[in-house]
């Protein structure tokens, strides 16, 4: 299958060949079957469909009968991993500055995903998303990339720290040990966001480092090839979309005011690639729809409030006039289309 779509780098696969041939099963045939080489792993900054990546890791957990996959990749990752951000991140001065380090940096890591630190007095949430994908799960990518969050901060903060609650809007797996296990603590499963919650305390602690000049010239590295991207109209208001969605506020006005322009600015802008405000809204609130409808229990009303409506009446219209049916039948459709 051919992918297109946003990039993310190799390292975002590091380990999966090794562990899927523990598992019995050879790596090659799937990657094969999402249009990718085992040769692109060799380099971890060779840039990879970021789609195909969420595919592979969902047929391989499935084939392995492993629903802890991503966990089980998550427990091998370092902040080294990151590449030359972690030598950035090492030098901050407390978890949190390193933790806001991460989030100016993350697009070069991964563009697809989008992380939130929210400050609510003595807690810290890190509300973690993933840009959606028409019709591809993201179970285990969701879960990987909060795996490697928290292993992240276990090596910021010191490895005995655990969040207060790990949560995910995804229904939980049959055996939920194996999270457990890894997070140390009761993982939440159909929860309105993905992420950490934490003590604001353990985030601020000051960190022993050394500064080490290198970190320097990585910042400078960084800060270039920030300059250097080129992010499209369509990808910036996907990703204040997601964002504002949950609030209610996600209008034209309300998106031009983050971005800084203002409403005519904001729609030339969209239409110069052939789009407008209100078809993109729609894309982005159809994929997210099909995402909780799939693969969460999330009552109806929750759903519509996550999808930015007023209320269920609001949502079930919308709903109906996009998908030709209601909510509730289109989930009921979803859940016999899983069964083998």
């Amino acid at each position: 299958m051919k992918h297109l779509g946003r990039l993310i780098r190799s390292a975002s696969l590091s380990g999966y060949v090794d562990l899927v041939k523990s598992l019995g099963r050879d790596p090659a045939t799937f990657m094969r079957a999402v249009g990718l080489s085992a040769k692109l792993l060799d380099d971890p900054e060779t840039l990879i469909p970021g789609d195909a990546v969420r595919e592979l890791l969902e047929i391989t957990a499935r084939a392995t009968h492993a629903e802890d996959l991503a966990l089980r990749l998550a427990a091998q990752r370092k902040l080294s991993n990151l590449g030359p951000i972690s030598l950035v991140l090492k030098e901050e001065p407390t978890p949190r500055a390193a933790l806001d380090t991460l989030c100016r940096y993350l697009k070069l890591v991964n563009a697809s995903l989008i992380t939130r630190i929210e400050d609510t007095g003595k807690v810290v949430i890190i509300r973690e998303d993933l840009l959606p994908s028409p019709g591809l799960p993201m179970r285990q990518s969701m879960e990987l990339a909060i795996g490697i969050m928290f292993r992240i901060l276990g090596e910021l903060i010191g490895p005995q720290w655990r969040p207060l609650q790990v949560c995910f809007t995804h229904r939980p797996p049959a055996d939920v040990s194996a999270h457990q296990a890894f997070f140390g603590r009761i993982v939440k499963f159909n929860q309105e966001f993905n992420g950490l919650v934490c003590v604001a305390e353990d985030l601020a602690k000051p960190r022993n480092f050394e500064d080490q000049g290198v970190a320097h010239f990585a910042r400078e590295y960084l800060e270039a090839a920030l300059r250097n991207r080129h992010e499209s109209a369509r990808g910036t208001c996907r990703e204040l979309m997601l964002a504002l969605l949950p609030g209610g506020i996600c209008t034209a006005q309300e998106l031009a005011r983050h971005l800084r322009v203002d409403r005519r600015t904001l729609h030339r802008r969209l239409d110069a690639e052939g789009l407008s405000f209100s078809t993109l809204l729609d894309e982005v609130r159809t994929e997210l729809a099909t995402r909780h409808l799939r693969d969460s229990d999330l009552p109806l009303g929750e759903v519509a409030e996550l999808l930015g409506f007023s209320g269920p009446s609001s949502f079930s219209h919308w709903f109906r006039v996009n998908f030709g049916c209601s909510a509730s039948q289109w989930r009921s459709q979803a859940a016999l289309r899983k069964k083998p």
